[in-house]
């Protein structure tokens, strides 16, 4: 097993190296006050006047000038191109959850990257925040603490079923596939139990982050 370059007892904050605001950079350490840079991700992160706790990636893309102005033993340079830079941070991070930011809604190769991977990294428990949304991987039974009305999307990154409760659309006896069913715009009617067996990808409106950390962490007590 690889030794994590990175240990904490508290969230971490991912930044990648996309378009985020500064507004929800501040929301994000609020909830995770470790703040991670992935490789081009530093150059974000000293802009909104972060220094990264440490940078890990290939470096192909941080710049010169980033690399000048942070600490050399937060500089953490795995040269392997095997693995995305999210994929390094996924598997080189110990934290209880991570907050992953800058990820989502730019280059839509790079955002497919990061949906493979947090399904290929089940032990991690990972949140993307995007412009509009918050996504995960559902573990096996998740249940949110959810309004009538709001937007609940299901993804499959691979066969898949499930049960459900509160769901608009029930999901029992459903076989779900990326090339086959999927599960988008589903609506709550109220809480939702989702038993789920094979990897799913929840997407919420991004104003349910709070409540989707709280029902992945139940025991974690969350700041801000």
């Amino acid at each position: 097993m690889t030794e994590a370059l990175v240990q904490s007892k508290t969230g971490v904050t991912l930044l990648g190296g996309g378009d985020f605001a500064h507004a929800d950079l501040d929301l994000a350490l609020a909830l995770a006050p470790l703040l991670v840079a992935a490789d081009g991700g530093a150059d974000g992160a000293l802009a909104a006047g972060r220094m990264p706790g440490a940078v890990i990636g290939d470096f192909d893309s941080v710049s010169a000038a980033a690399r000048a102005a942070i600490p050399l033993d937060r500089q953490h340079k795995v040269p392997e191109q095997d693995s995305t830079d999210f994929e390094k941070c996924l598997r080189l991070v110990e934290a209880p959850f991570l907050l992953g930011l800058g990820f989502a809604g730019l280059r839509l190769d790079h955002t497919l990257s990061v949906m493979t991977a947090l399904a290929s990294h089940p032990h991690q428990r990972c949140l993307i925040l995007g412009p509009e949304d918050v996504i995960f991987l559902c573990p096996p039974r998740l249940t949110l603490p959810l309004e009538p009305g709001v937007r609940l999307s299901l993804f499959p990154m691979g066969p898949a079923t499930g049960r459900s409760s509160g769901l608009r659309w029930p999901i029992d006896g459903l076989d779900f596939a990326p090339a086959g069913r999927i599960g988008t715009s589903n609506e709550a009617t109220g809480p939702v139990d989702l038993q789920i067996d094979g990897p799913m990808l929840v997407l919420l409106p991004r104003a349910w982050l709070r409540p989707a950390l709280g029902a992945l962490l139940p025991a974690i007590s969350l700041a801000g």
